[in-house]
């Protein structure tokens, strides 16, 4: 993985190639080669898709519900074994 200011770097340098080419290039071959630069910048980072995103945060909701219900569950318990003192 590059660090931050490498990446943004490098990004650099290759988009001024594209704006500084000696021949300019058609929007849709620009477009098609800015896509291409930024996706292999992306793939240098550490991220997840959107839907790996989702997945996670719905487990991670899911076991927060299960949570609470255990921390129910188990206060109830310490309840009936041991009743407050007078």
């Amino acid at each position: 993985m590059l660090p931050p200011k490498a990446l943004l770097d490098a990004l650099s340098t290759h988009a001024s190639r594209l704006f500084n080419g000696e021949t300019p290039l058609p929007r849709s071959e620009f477009e098609t080669q800015f896509k291409a630069l930024l996706q292999s910048g992306f793939s240098k980072l550490d991220l997840v898709s959107r839907e790996e995103f989702d997945s996670q945060m719905a487990v991670l909701a899911r076991t927060r519900a299960r949570l609470e219900a255990l921390e129910a569950k188990v206060a109830d318990l310490e309840a009936k074994v041991s009743p407050p003192s007078e």
